[in-house]
């Protein structure tokens, strides 16, 4: 049936189909090598470059996985982080008002929050990365 779907359709097909959501957000090892749709078998085949593999460069498929690696513990660091916030925010709630669990609780909260903000821009540079090479 796929064959016989306009050019849109198969493209429309190879960007739904190729592209699934994964478990808990996080990117698969391969998320950022080349594939593409293969209209005939109905699957999505990974693109790998022809001849000698380069082990660094842009068109690596080992800094690709590297990448994409990286992207998952990158964002595992920022679930942690709210982690944190919330171990924080309870700190804050059962210190009964004492002046040195208070502080160390707004500590904690202070530093989750810029460990997310640092971990959520660091994602987000490794997708972009990630995104223009592959």
């Amino acid at each position: 049936m796929l064959p016989l779907l306009p050019t849109i359709f198969q493209t429309f097909a190879a960007t739904t189909l190729c592209n699934k959501p994964t478990l808990f957000g996080l990117e698969s090892w391969y998320a950022y090598l080349p594939f593409s749709f293969n209209s005939i078998t109905g699957q999505c085949e990974v693109n790998l470059p022809t001849g000698p593999m380069q082990v660094l460069g842009s068109h690596s498929p080992f800094l690709a996985i590297g990448l994409a690696i990286l992207d998952d513990l990158i964002r595992v660091a920022a679930l942690v982080a709210v982690g944190y916030v919330i171990y924080g925010g309870i700190q804050y709630m059962t210190g009964n008002g004492s002046p040195d669990t208070v502080k160390k609780a707004q500590s904690t909260i202070i530093n989750a929050l810029v460990g997310l903000v640092i971990a959520i821009l660091a994602a987000s540079i490794v997708s972009f990365i990630g995104n223009s090479i592959g």
